[in-house]
């Protein structure tokens, strides 16, 4: 079965699609199975894998609608996953859906139609609180936040994490924040070490070890239409996003034999 992930953060700039792209395109080097869920109607994340989000036969928007089977709107890419892509048809899914009865459990159920086929299913999801972010919230097992650090990032962390506790409670029992990511980070200057320092008093740990920095090649990638690794393998942005998952892959051993 996939471990099925949302990237998430209701606060926008903080790389939460760079994280789901090149995180997606990380644990494909390292030979996992993996499918990128596109949940945000700018379709960042399906630009950023190759895959132009104008020209998708089907996306995540058929799906939701029930249209399609999943299987059939799911896009190979040429950077090592599997993506359900999206575009502006998605900003009209919740009027359609909103009278639907189980309408919060959509995605989760179309999930579980192909999750024995991927080791990983990441979730990009849109950077407001939304019933389309709520489906992927109810579909996921774990959440993992990037932000940067500063004090207006630990302000919507805080509207967060109450996001995730009503959504654990009302809809998702399993739901759980995985890990809280630095990103952009700049270790010389002083208000990021301080914030740095408050997350790991919060969060022990589930605050990653690893921390994407800031890094040129990263930005420069998704214009090319290519995770960081492939564009610019050697760079900081790519050893970062290699470390960070093979961090993740280690934790879920780690609770895996916990829970044995």
């Amino acid at each position: 079965m996939a471990q099925i992930i949302a990237i998430a953060n209701q606060k926008g700039g903080v790389g939460k699609t760079t994280t789901a792209v090149n995180l997606a395109a990380s644990l494909a080097v390292l030979k996992k199975r993996v499918l990128l869920v596109d949940m945000d109607s700018q379709g960042n994340a399906t630009m950023g894998s190759g895959i132009q989000k104008n020209d998708l036969l089907y996306s995540i928007t058929d799906v939701l609608l029930g249209e399609v089977p999943i299987e059939t709107a799911i896009t190979k890419s040429e950077v090592g996953y599997k993506v359900l892509g999206a575009n502006r048809d998605l900003s009209g899914v919740e009027l359609a859906i909103a009278e639907q009865e189980g309408r919060e459990f959509i995605l989760r159920d179309a999930l579980g139609e192909i999750e024995k086929s991927f080791d990983y299913i990441i979730v990009d999801c849109a950077p407001s609180l939304s019933l389309i972010t709520v489906n992927a919230l109810a579909a996921v097992q774990g959440v993992m936040i990037p932000m940067q650090c500063e004090y207006y990032a630990l302000e919507g962390l805080a509207d967060l994490t109450q996001t995730i506790d009503r959504i654990q409670q009302a809809l998702n029992p399993e739901l759980e924040i995985i890990g809280v990511l630095r990103t952009m980070y700049d270790a010389r200057n002083a208000l990021t070490r301080d914030v740095s320092e408050e997350l790991q008093q919060y969060f022990g740990k589930k605050l990653y070890d690893t921390v994407i920095p800031r890094n040129v090649r990263l930005a420069e990638a998704p214009a090319h239409g290519l995770p960081v690794i492939y564009f610019e393998k050697s760079s900081k942005g790519a050893v970062a996003y290699l470390n960070l998952a093979a961090e993740m892959l280690k934790k879920s051993k780690v609770k895996k034999g916990s829970k044995a």
